[in-house]
């Protein structure tokens, strides 16, 4: 039985932080997530968002997400702390011109 996903899935050391990946692109996995799941776009939709990809690719991605989504979803909140923890440390530009 050969695996489709390992076609359009792609985990390098050293790219996207070892995330996995669309194949080919630095399109991480969690981010066709966070559009499907929390944003609530369709496939079609993220295809919108990038017509670089096939609808084969967002589909195994989302099988990607089902299968390890422990993984994804710590990944996700990973990133979202150290996120607010940048923006805590180092305050926007912006906001600081405004006062």
């Amino acid at each position: 039985m050969v695996s489709v996903i390992f076609d359009h899935i792609e985990i390098t050391k050293g790219v996207c932080g070892g995330k996995p990946r669309i194949a080919g692109h630095r399109i991480k996995v969690q981010d066709i997530v966070i559009l499907h799941e929390e944003m609530k776009l369709s496939p079609s939709e993220i295809i919108s968002q990038y017509p670089m990809l096939t609808l084969a690719d967002i589909y195994a991605a989302l099988t990607y997400y089902y299968d390890h989504q422990e993984e994804i979803t710590k990944n996700i909140r990973e990133d979202d702390l150290l996120e607010a923890e940048m923006k805590n440390l180092i305050p926007s530009k912006l906001l600081r011109e405004e006062k």
